[in-house]
């Protein structure tokens, strides 16, 4: 039976979009063609010592990282790469944490940026798009230069397009990609064309907390490739600058519970279930094919300044992993949680563990027994967020 509050994809567009006029844009959207991610089993996740930012030791350390998981020459030579970012924005404007500015805390800092573009072209890749959906309809340099990306040098480094992916953005239609497994609470997404028009997916995330999600990693990252214009709280809207509240937590937050490629009997008002479930979804749709955690510094108790209290933290490493389950799982360890925690449990406190839903949808292994673990152990590595 069809849930109180939930349309399937048909319904959706004869309503919420048609009524706005863009039902021609979103019916037209085409299925994603791009390269699949590693298989399950290609386990193996890189922990290197990174002290400090600055693009050349973050660079040195990355190429190290990338050399212990085996390369990623053969991943993006002649390739076009779509590096997801991680500017998590709640109408706070970036703000610093104990003195520190927002890249050393809570957002992807531009060291990151300039260091893995320069070994992606180093490594023969084609074309780089960096992209974000970002809460603004303002110019996408802005808070990229706001928070101290050198923008002119990283567009120098070669054919690299920067794009906020909030709306359709460069693109006439959006693109369909489908959950595999048939989803938890989606059969498919609308995605803005910079997830389907490329080969290879990065997800550059940092080492931190998230409220609900427990963990925002790299999986976690890839909650913001929906669009705001047809996942937010203005959707359906080109012009939507509002966030995800709807997605986060259902109708209630704005009176409706409509979406895109949801499936019928789907819908819930409980963001503890929804959150990871969407995030296991996302996995699967739209696979990641290289992992990145930022642990230079980042921060505990939250994923940015309007989620509590947050403090510092300086692991000191970065964590590349070919799988992102994996790569999570070891990002979770190192920050002394299970990652085969269950709801409740230290580190998934207010929601379901979205390691594990995406380990059983057949993405990748949450199983630490399972995965390869190079360079420094976890042991070695671990910085415990309490």
């Amino acid at each position: 039976m069809r849930g109180k509050h939930s349309l399937d994809r048909r319904t959706f567009l004869k309503t919420g979009v048609a009524a706005t006029g863009l039902a021609a844009v979103v019916g037209s959207s085409r299925s994603a063609s791009y390269l699949p991610g590693p298989p399950a089993g290609d386990a193996k996740v890189a922990i290197v010592s990174c002290p400090t930012y600055g693009a050349a030791a973050v660079g040195e350390a990355m190429q190290k990282a990338f050399d212990t998981v085996g390369g990623i020459g053969t991943m993006v030579k002649g390739k076009t790469v779509t590096v997801k970012v991680n500017l998590t924005h709640s109408g706070i404007r970036f703000v610093r944490i104990e003195g520190r500015p927002a890249g050393e805390t809570y957002v992807t800092h531009g060291d990151t940026v300039m260091a893995l573009c320069s070994l992606l072209f180093k490594e023969q890749a084609r074309r780089i798009k960096v992209v974000e959906s970002f809460p603004d309809a303002g110019p996408f340099e802005q808070p990229l230069q706001e928070i101290g990306w050198d923008v002119v040098g990283i567009r120098n480094l070669g054919l690299l397009e920067l794009e906020n992916t909030r709306n359709l953005g460069s693109s006439a239609r959006y693109s369909t990609v489908k959950v595999p497994s048939g989803g938890y609470l989606f059969s498919s997404f609308e995605l803005n064309h910079c997830y389907a028009d490329t080969d290879v997916v990065i997800s550059l995330s940092k080492l931190k907390n998230h409220v609900i999600a427990g963990v925002t990693l790299s999986m976690k990252n890839m909650f913001g490739i929906t669009p705001n214009s047809l996942y937010g709280d203005q959707a359906v809207s080109e012009a939507a600058t509002r966030g995800r509240g709807r997605l986060h937590f259902g109708s209630r937050w704005a009176g409706r519970g409509v979406f895109p490629g949801q499936k019928e009997g789907s819908f819930s008002f409980d963001a503890g279930g929804r959150i990871p479930r969407i995030i296991a979804d996302l996995a699967a749709a739209r696979p990641i094919n290289l992992a990145i955690i930022d642990g230079i510094t980042s921060v505990s108790g939250g994923e940015g300044p309007w989620s509590g209290r947050l403090k510092v933290t300086t692991p000191g490493i970065l964590i590349v992993g070919l799988n992102p389950v994996a790569t999570d799982a070891v990002g979770t360890a190192v920050m002394g949680y299970d990652p085969r925690g269950l709801r409740g449990s230290p580190g998934f406190p207010r929601g379901d563990n979205h390691l594990l839903l995406a380990e059983q949808a057949g993405v990748g292994p949450a199983d630490l027994s399972k995965i390869d673990v190079r360079g420094r152990t976890i042991e070695q590595a671990r910085y415990v967020y309490g």
